[in-house]
């Protein structure tokens, strides 16, 4: 098998018309041509950090849209479905990934559960963590989220650590906000990445202790924009990554246009490039080709590296995508989830007042933080949400082991009818719902319990879901079905008066205790700052 084309060399830094030589998979020969070519040979493109499980489709089903944005491997971290289903979690991953020509990179999550504080499937200890990192499959330790664990020495983390550098592997970190003298703890433990840099300057201070910085432009969060003159100052020291990325998204993009945005912005192709292929292979050791001889054969071929439309992608030598059609097939996800709560009733979720004010969390587009504040609890029996000044009722319900839910009030949604409701909750996913009223409440929850997992909105005595029936979070589907119930879902939620972009993926964070200021838990109120359960009233 012959290819010719402009190749894009990241390691000659060059471009030239060639001719590749393919011979069982691998790239047998690279010859320079005199005559001129039209589409562009590119190396397969990484996404250096991704949780498949935010897009709602198995690994399986991810391949697709991936391979058609030029995407070869991924480096993935199943800390979600961990958190479900432990050890056969991310067994399924691994098992449902080889269904499909892709190459997913696993890594063993290091946080399962994220806290003590929330209600989870499993807990992955370091017993579990050796086991997971002596299988082939699995490249890393995934990113160790319990910094304050590592900085005070918390024995349990110290020995995953270890576990991790004994075996020679690397080990991902989440730092937000990191400095001084306990990042240098944290970095010298062994931990070698980030990819929660919010400022250039919290990045060359990691850099310059040694640490990756990986630039993430995900559905949740978006860093590109400002820590992209990196590839300026330290183009070695970083890799691109999504993190999270929704459906809708995936649908239309993946690094590919991450690649194109930074070209277009005047940045060095091969710095570039070298960060969504070199940089990741160099850094995670993996079995990516990178379009010398020698190497697996994984490349693209697109038109322009201006827009990064792939009009081909190659795997170990195998065509997979091309003209706008997917080469191979994946047939379905095998049965996996644990979904054991019963249905809730109005009465459970009532909320009697116990003083005269209460703390409300406050949510803001497109931003995982929240603010707290105080307001009157009102001087009915029981407190209820004001929609007029946009105080609604958030519910958290445990679906592991049935216990009753917890209840808190929230402003920033919006809200003027309805409710909704998913079982999408980082990082334990629990049932979670924002509404106006106590009987939408529970008829959107109540929905996704039926489905064993899944979205789902209550409005006007009328119910529209979405199920995920594996682990509660994916669905085997292709992504353009799930991207288009995905997207009427959160335009119904629009419709009812929500002022945020995307109001699901806001839902899904408000139970994520990790990231302050104030969240709700399955077992309550939980104040980020102190890292400790507060009452929901207070004087």
């Amino acid at each position: 098998m012959k290819i010719q084309g402009k190749l894009i060399d990241i390691h000659q830094r060059d471009i030239y018309s060639a001719k590749i030589t393919l011979k069982e998979g691998v790239i047998n020969k690279i010859e320079r041509l005199e005559n001129k070519t039209e589409s562009f040979i590119c190396p397969g493109l990484i996404d250096s950090h991704i949780h498949i499980e935010s897009s709602m489709l198995t690994p399986g089903a991810f391949a697709g849209p991936a391979v058609s944005r030029g995407t070869t491997s991924v480096v993935c971290d199943p800390h979600e479905i961990a958190n479900v289903l432990g050890i056969e979690g991310v067994k399924f991953m691994i098992n449902d990934a080889k269904k499909v020509p892709l190459k997913f990179w696993f890594g063993a999550p290091s946080c399962v559960p994220a806290t003590t504080f929330e209600t989870n499937g499993a807990s992955i200890n370091s017993e579990n963590i050796e086991y997971l990192l002596k299988m082939d499959e699995i490249k890393y330790l995934a990113e160790m989220m319990n910094f304050p664990g590592v900085i005070h020495d918390d024995e349990e983390i110290k020995k995953k650590l270890k576990i991790a550098l004994d075996l020679n592997k690397q080990i991902d970190g989440h730092a937000p906000g990191l400095s001084g003298a306990q990042l240098k703890k944290y970095i010298n433990s062994g931990i070698s990445t980030d990819h929660e840099c919010s400022s250039i300057q919290e990045a060359e201070e990691k850099i310059k202790l040694g640490m990756k910085i990986l630039m993430r432009e995900g559905s949740a969060a978006r860093n590109l924009d400002v820590l992209k003159d990196l590839l300026k100052t330290y183009p070695d020291m970083v890799m691109l990554c999504s993190d999270d990325l929704h459906p809708e998204m995936l649908e239309k993009q993946h690094i590919n246009k991450l690649v194109a945005k930074l070209i277009n912005d005047g940045y060095d192709i091969f710095n570039v490039l070298r960060s969504c292929t070199l940089n990741p292979v160099k850094h995670y050791k993996i079995d990516a080709g990178l379009l010398r001889p020698g190497d697996k054969a994984d490349f693209i071929i697109i038109d322009n590296p201006g827009n990064m439309e792939v009009s081909e992608t190659w795997i170990n030598g195998m065509k997979v995508f091309s003209n706008e059609k997917l080469l191979f097939k994946y047939h379905g996800a095998e049965p996996a989830n644990i979904f054991n709560s019963t249905e809730l009733s109005e009465e459970k979720i009532k909320v009697e007042r116990k003083a005269n004010k209460i703390l409300v969390i406050v949510a803001f587009d497109g931003e995982l933080i929240t603010k707290a504040i105080s307001i009157n609890a009102g001087t009915k029996k029981y407190t209820e949400p004001d929609s007029r000044n946009d105080i609604l009722k958030i519910v958290v319900k445990d679906r592991y082991k049935d216990n009753p839910p917890a209840i808190a009030f929230i402003k920033g949604f919006g809200l003027k009818s309805g409710a909704f409701a998913s079982s999408v909750a980082h990082d334990s996913h629990n049932i979670i719902s924002v509404g106006t009223n106590d009987k939408d409440i529970v008829e959107a929850m109540n929905q996704v319990i039926k489905m064993k997992g899944g979205l789902a909105v209550a409005d006007k005595n009328k119910i529209y879901s979405l199920a995920l029936p594996v682990a509660g979070i994916m669905s085997d589907k292709p992504v353009q079905i799930i991207a288009g119930e995905y997207k009427s879902l959160s335009e119904r939620v629009v419709k009812m008066g929500s002022r945020l972009s995307a109001p699901f993926m806001t839902l899904s964070f408000m139970a994520l205790l990790v990231i302050p200021e104030l969240k709700l838990s399955d077992k309550g109120l939980f104040d980020g700052k102190k890292f400790s359960f507060v009452p929901l009233f207070t004087d």
